[in-house]
């Protein structure tokens, strides 16, 4: 950020702070909303096509100005960082006080599930999206969609547990950091090297979709202009890795 601009900002955080100056405080939402974007395209790769994107953005600009109002400067932290944590945190809730997988879903999931264990019982192996979709009588995207969905859906019931707010979100931090035991260790390791060998046997473009997705933080949107792909195609990508990782990262 060059030094003007820098000053400019600096400007408008001193009037926001001092008194809530409306103006300031427009031009700071508006500058920050790329933010509310970001989150907003990664949450909603795991939702149906039915939730919307513009409730997703209305829920993430709640947790913006919570974060506006809330931010101490005097703190040794980013506001990007602070309000990435908002932001997320006010979709996430959002999203929980709403039933937005549909039962259907929900059911349709459980099917899917228990084909799969049947066919990999019978087969002695893993099995893939096409034989489980044979099976059913459905089409293939919507086994990769269903999976998907469902893997949110109980990532989302697991993150419940933990109060957003920041005094709990501290307590729990410094409650859950303690040393496993070695058992606990030595299944971790397991887990890891399991996930690990698992993930360099997708395809090399999965890989990199996992890779750019979840350790660069792109969007979609993003890793389709680097590999040159829609993001629907992206996306479907996505699905797929996370499909041949169901096991492994339900057990994680």
């Amino acid at each position: 950020m060059s030094q003007p601009v820098k000053k400019e900002e600096e400007k408008y955080w001193d009037l926001w702070c001092q008194n809530h100056d409306s103006i300031a405080g427009d031009i700071l939402v508006k500058k920050y909303m790329p933010l509310v974007d970001f989150h907003v395209q990664r949450i909603a790769v795991g939702l149906p096509r039915s939730v919307s994107k513009d409730d997703l953005k209305s829920l993430g600009l709640v947790g913006l100005l919570d974060a506006l109002n809330k931010f101490d400067r005097k703190r040794d932290l980013k506001f990007d960082t602070y309000a990435s944590f908002r932001i997320r945190g006010a979709i996430l809730d959002g999203l929980r006080k709403e039933d937005w997988l549909p039962r259907g879903t929900r059911d349709k999931a459980k099917k899917i599930e228990a084909v799969y264990e049947r066919l990999e019982q019978k087969y002695m192996r893993h099995v893939t999206a096409e034989e489980i979709a044979s099976e059913l009588h459905i089409q293939t995207d919507d086994v990769y969609q269903t999976i998907n969905e469902n893997f949110f859906a109980n990532v989302l019931s697991i993150d419940e547990q933990i109060n957003d707010n920041e005094e709990d979100q501290q307590s729990f931090i410094l409650k859950d950091d303690k040393s496993l035991s070695p058992d606990e260790q030595l299944l971790k390791e397991e887990q890891l090297n399991e996930l690990t060998k698992t993930i360099t046997s997708l395809l090399e473009k999965e890989q990199l979709v996992l890779s750019l997705f979840y350790k660069e933080e792109l969007t979609l949107t993003e890793i389709g202009g680097i590999m040159g792909l829609s993001t629907s195609r992206i996306s479907q990508i996505h699905s797929k890795a996370i499909f041949k990782l169901r096991k492994l990262l339900g057990n994680q």
